[in-house]
């Protein structure tokens, strides 16, 4: 679990043991203006409240870095889906940098699927997740998520990319470079050597990784070591897999 105290930003996410749900966050920005949002591979639903007015939407995988508005006081939750995972009657293809608003949000109630649903909590997220597969709003491949993970399927290379892209919007090569990104950002926050980053990773050399981190994360190695506090606040990057085991 991770938090941002103090921050403009603040931040705090718990790893899931759903097979469904990668990751919970919850989020309340104070006093910043905008927020960098990094590339991700992974869907999310997501909720906000600000002055009042609750929104539910469903966020698709972003295969850049953007530079986005955060409303001052305003308040955020999301469920972030495994790979693999994906809801039939909103292809992820459709969803690739791009959203879907519910038609209806309150402070209690919001439609998805054409069906209405409690808004759950940060600790009910899994609950409800269950609830959305019992009524198959939810599905999902397990192979997509055991393949992204490295492992070694027992069909034909073309049959995993076909599953891979139609349960992410994405090929392999994309979901590794995105997730590759995100490693090299939180090594280099840790103090960790662009060129020992650019080895440990594979990376071709430091203008490949400057390239990666400019398109999927939006910030140079020196500003994700310097960590200035004036820049802006990049959206969740939580320590995962082989950035975890740094």
């Amino acid at each position: 679990m991770s938090s941002g105290d103090g921050m403009p930003l603040e931040n705090e996410d718990r790893p899931s043991d759903s097979p469904y749900v990668h990751r919970v966050w919850r989020s309340r920005a104070s006093g910043v203006a905008r927020m960098t949002s990094i590339a991700t591979s992974n869907w999310e639903l997501v909720f906000w409240a600000h002055e009042g007015r609750v929104h539910a939407a469903v966020r698709g995988p972003e295969t850049t870095a953007s530079s986005v508005d955060v409303p001052d006081g305003s308040e955020s939750f999301g469920i972030t889906f495994a790979h693999g995972t994906s809801m039939p009657h909103l292809p992820p293809a459709r969803l690739v940098d791009s959203a879907w608003e519910s038609p209806h949000a309150t402070a209690t109630r919001f439609v998805l699927g054409g069906d209405e649903w409690l808004i759950p909590g940060f600790e009910s997220a899994e609950q409800f997740v269950v609830r959305l597969v019992r009524e198959g709003v939810v599905v999902r491949d397990p192979l997509v998520d055991d393949v992204v993970a490295g492992g070694m399927p027992d069909v034909g290379t073309r049959s995993v990319q076909r599953r891979v892209a139609a349960a992410t919007g994405l090929t392999q090569g994309g979901i590794r470079q995105i997730e590759r990104a995100r490693q090299a950002a939180i090594l280099l926050g840790d103090g960790v050597a662009s060129l020992e980053v650019v080895n440990r990773l594979g990376y071709y050399d430091q203008p490949h990784l400057a390239r990666s981190l400019t398109r999927f994360i939006g910030r140079t190695a020196t500003e994700l070591c310097r960590q200035d506090a004036t820049e802006q606040p990049l959206s969740l990057l939580y320590k995962t897999g082989a950035a975890a085991d740094s």
